[in-house]
This record gives structure tokens, C-alpha cells and sequence, in this order.
């Protein structure tokens, strides 16, 4: 038996389920991170320990912030394709809108199906009024899903004395549901 290790609301998408994380969910955060490729735009490849203490800090960030990245899990397989969701460590700048899926997931659409139904949520939920995602100034990728969900580029930053990163700001609360309603 698997049990929830956090308590997160639940959403649902045409093919995902968004939730809080089990156990089972470690691989997953592994995969991401074992991948050097996949994992060059948000810290770098991790050995597997290094990465349990990645997926500890997600389950920690709920106790601290009240709100965390939700465990992606695609329906059909049930499947852990990786994180997405409200996210605000300590040093950025504003709370913003993270997500990293598994090598495999890339390119069919999760990433923008999973970030669009969290920052609904985020603004729904939470009351956000505004949010951002910071990106790897290198990462067409993350641009691509961030475009999608209607943000634009804002300016650049730099993080930690070494994180090149570019903010793209998310529509307005009330832009961002026209646009998805």
C-alpha cells in the first residue's frame, strides 16, 4: 500500500492527475535528475542520494510555504512524469510557477497540460495575484511551455551568483482565465 507522505488537493486534467507525493513518486524525481541532458536546467545531474534530498525539499517546501509542487501523474499508466506547481524558494524573487518532467514525457504536451492547471489552481486557490517562472536563459523548452500558457519574457536575472535565469511573467489572474476558461 501506498500513502500520501503530503495531504495536496487533487487536480485533474484530460490525461493527468496532479497530486500530493507518495513514495513511489522518488523515481521519478531520480530520472529527472539522472539525466544529465534533462537535468543541465535546473541544477545539474544529481546522484541518486542528492536527489532524495530534491524530492525531501518538495515535500518540505508544503510544511513552510503552504503550497508546493504537485506530483504529475500521467492517467493512462499511472505514471510519475515529475512536478509541476507553485513554488517559492528562498532567493527568488517572486513565488512562481515551476515544472520538470522525466526525458520520456518530453514533447506531448504534460508540461503545458500540468502548468496550466496549477496556475489555475494558484490563482483560484492560493490567491495569487500575480506569478512567474524562471528559466534557464538555454531552456527552449521550459520558454516554449511558458509561451504557451500565455507568459512573456520580462527581463533576465541571475541567481546564486551563477543561475542565468530569464523571469517570464504569467498573464493576470483574470487574462489567464479568458484565455483558459
Amino acid at each position: 500500500m501506498t500513502s500520501a507522505l503530503i495531504p495536496l488537493p487533487e487536480i485533474e486534467t484530460e490525461r493527468l492527475h496532479l497530486r500530493g507525493w507518495w513514495k513511489t513518486d522518488f523515481d521519478a524525481i531520480a530520472d529527472i535528475f539522472s539525466d544529465e541532458d534533462n537535468a543541465r536546467f535546473i541544477g545539474g545531474k544529481k546522484a541518486r542520494w542528492e536527489s532524495w534530498r530534491h524530492f525531501a525539499m518538495i515535500i518540505g517546501h508544503w510544511h513552510l510555504r503552504g503550497f508546493t509542487a504537485f506530483a504529475v501523474v500521467e492517467k493512462a499508466t499511472q505514471k510519475t512524469l515529475g512536478y509541476v506547481g507553485p513554488w517559492f524558494p528562498e532567493g527568488w524573487p517572486e513565488p512562481e510557477i515551476g515544472y520538470s518532467l522525466i526525458p520520456s514525457a518530453g514533447g506531448k504536451g504534460f508540461g503545458t497540460e500540468a502548468a496550466i492547471a496549477s496556475l489555475k489552481f494558484t490563482y483560484r486557490d492560493l490567491g495569487w495575484t500575480t506569478a512567474i517562472s524562471m528559466i534557464d536563459k538555454k531552456n527552449s523548452g521550459s520558454k516554449k511551455v511558458a509561451s504557451k500558457m500565455g507568459a512573456t519574457f520580462e527581463k533576465e536575472a541571475v541567481l546564486f551568483d551563477k543561475f542565468e535565469a530569464e523571469i517570464w511573467r504569467h498573464l493576470p489572474p483574470e487574462q489567464f482565465q479568458e484565455r483558459f476558461a
